[in-house]
């Protein structure tokens, strides 16, 4: 059997500290550099670091950011035909739907709607997802009524969908031969203050997000996140320690109703058009546009501007609508108003999916007959529909 060397006995200088440390010094990336070598070392371990960082933001903008941006580009704003007109005599006349904040496409909504039909065609508005611009739909809205051969227009806007209606309606109203009828707001906060404060802080936060991350208008990853954070009232449990419980059976159901309705729906708005949608109630010119709906324009009828909100305000968690409704009577109502507020019972905020018959029935009842008799202006001479705030009953 070979001899098996020794090693000498180990001694206590073996160990010494003082001496290892010199060793590890002597050895490490960068021992050897003199000139700015603390600073050099530093960026070479900053830069090491940071490979792992860069790795998954890397794998984060090539199957996150970057698909979603190329699907973006292509899309576009369409406009979908609901319902023909109820009466064939109003086939000169198109209902031009419009959704609100963190929707994509008016269909659905138009759809619970057919009471519309009394009025004209019914068109619902997609946008484009990408973006929102007033100016493209109005063009959008104008070229397929003159293809059809639409004289008239009237714009419904559901919540912030009012305030993209009476940008179009503005639009058609000064820059088309289009007559436009009238404009119906249903529960639309006028400007930011009628926006209730938690709504509001949940629009801030989406701003800040996308203001500070690259690539979060197109992320769904970063959409995932900011839809569950926004309804955190459901799964966070109140605690008297410093930190939050969270129910867990309840935010697995929190995920999974994001991810089916606002991440895997093909009907769901993106970051880019909810940052756009939110963007204009932030600098809404709302009321510039009822200054401009209100003044005579060549011959044309001055459109009506039709309020519909829950006869309870406060059964709208969203919107103020006392302060919208003020507002409204301020520039749209008085002597010579042109405004007619309808409150609904037992409706929430413009939830006309889920309240569809007390909709119906204010449309029929209400809406179609003050809109239907303002161009011919065949009111009785008592009447002061059209002179005055005329609010529902």
């Amino acid at each position: 059997m070979p001899d098996v060397p020794t090693l000498p006995p180990c001694t206590a200088d073996d160990w010494d500290n003082a001496r290892r440390r010199r060793r590890l010094r002597d050895t490490r990336t960068g021992h050897s550099w003199r000139r700015f070598g603390r600073a050099r070392r530093f960026i070479a371990r900053t830069a090491i670091a940071t490979v792992p960082f860069v790795a998954l933001y890397t794998q984060y903008w090539h199957f996150d950011v970057a698909p979603m941006r190329e699907q973006l580009a292509e899309t576009q704003p369409r406009i979908h035909q609901v319902y023909d007109a109820r009466d064939p005599d109003d086939r000169d006349t198109a209902v031009v739907d419009l959704v609100g904040l963190g929707n994509l496409d008016a269909t659905d909504t138009a759809r619970a709607l057919p009471a519309l039909s009394g009025l004209g065609d019914v068109w619902a508005v997609e946008y484009d997802n990408s973006g929102l611009d007033t100016a493209v739909v109005s063009r959008l809205v104008a070229a397929r009524a003159e293809t059809l051969g639409i004289d008239s227009v009237i714009l419904t806007g559901h919540s912030m969908g009012g305030i993209i209606a009476l940008e179009v309606a503005e639009h058609l109203y000064q820059d088309t031969p289009l007559e436009v009828l009238g404009v119906i707001l249903d529960c639309t906060p006028i400007d930011l203050h009628a926006v209730r404060a938690d709504s509001r802080d949940a629009g801030e936060e989406l701003l800040r997000w996308i203001g500070w991350i690259p690539g979060a208008r197109e992320s769904r990853i970063m959409r995932m996140v900011i839809e569950i954070a926004a309804r955190q009232d459901r799964f966070v449990l109140p605690s008297d320690r410093w930190y939050r419980r969270i129910d867990g059976s309840d935010f697995i159901d929190v995920v999974e109703e994001v991810l089916k309705d606002k991440i895997l729906s093909t009907d769901a708005a993106s970051n880019g058009l909810i940052e756009s949608q939110f963007r204009a109630i932030v600098a809404s010119g709302a009321s510039d546009s009822l200054r401009a709906l209100a003044a005579e324009q060549d011959d044309k009828v001055r459109p009506a501007i039709v309020f519909v909100r829950p006869r309870h305000a406060l059964n709208d968690h969203v919107v103020d609508v006392e302060y919208t409704q003020q507002a409204l009577v301020e520039h749209s109502g008085g002597v010579d108003g042109t405004l007619l507020v309808a409150k609904i019972d037992h409706t929430g905020h413009a939830n006309p999916i889920q309240a569809p018959e007390a909709y119906n029935n204010a449309i029929t009842d209400r809406v179609e007959p003050f809109i239907d008799l303002r161009p011919g202006e065949n009111l009785d001479s008592d009447s002061d529909t059209t002179t005055g705030p005329s609010i529902g009953p």
